[in-house]
């Protein structure tokens, strides 16, 4: 029979972000079963927060508003600065993890590759979108530079070392899907707590 000191601490978050540019109210759970409701008034980017979460076996809940009637961009990017806070809280000590990720993901003709270190360094390099595909436009009101924009926010305020490469494709949402797809397959797998770690699963005993 397990004592409660066996029990793992639940690792959730609740976070809130207000500025003049947009309202944040995010919740997540790592060790969910990938259930969402997600609400940011912008569809597209809901689309690809609700694979995030399903993929990654997170539970995660947003209401996001903000001035989307000049530009998605700021919210978008607070709703990813946001996420990226929840993830790195939720963390904690990160002791257990198995903290190395890896996945491939195809989209019908799209295929990328992820790789996620939970290692409290931000970087991100991202890799191999076609020439053009920042300027299109995605159910007519996401531009595909946004892909890397959310990924730049949740890295750098997650402190997680992310390595995001597409390999192949030629529909935007087919490639902006596959993208977050593998990274939430990737995440899953580094965030995962493995019982044959014990302790913080670094040589400097902090991540």
């Amino acid at each position: 029979m397990s004592s409660p000191a066996d029990i793992p601490a639940p690792r959730v978050a609740h976070l809130q972000r207000e500025t003049s540019e947009s309202s944040i109210d995010l919740s997540l759970n790592l060790d969910g079963t990938g259930v969402s409701d997600i609400r940011t008034s912008v569809p597209f980017f809901d689309h690809l927060l609700t694979a995030f979460a399903k993929h990654s076996l997170t539970d995660l809940t947003v209401r996001a508003s903000g001035d989307i009637e000049i530009d998605v961009h700021h919210t978008v990017e607070d709703v990813g600065i946001v996420l990226g806070q929840a993830i790195r809280q939720a963390l904690g000590d990160k002791s257990g993890i198995s903290r190395y990720g890896d996945a491939l993901v195809p989209l019908d003709e799209a295929l990328a590759q992820a790789v996620v270190d939970i290692s409290g360094r931000p970087y991100l390099v991202h890799t191999g979108e076609p020439a053009g595909f920042e300027f299109h436009l995605i159910g007519g009101h996401f531009t595909g530079s946004m892909v890397r924009h959310v990924f730049e926010a949740i890295t750098f305020h997650a402190g997680l070392t992310v390595h995001v490469t597409l390999l192949g494709g030629r529909d935007p949402h087919h490639i902006a899907e596959a993208e977050f797809k593998a990274f939430a397959r990737a995440f899953r797998l580094a965030k995962a707590l493995d019982p044959l770690v014990h302790g913080i699963p670094s040589t400097k005993g902090a991540l």
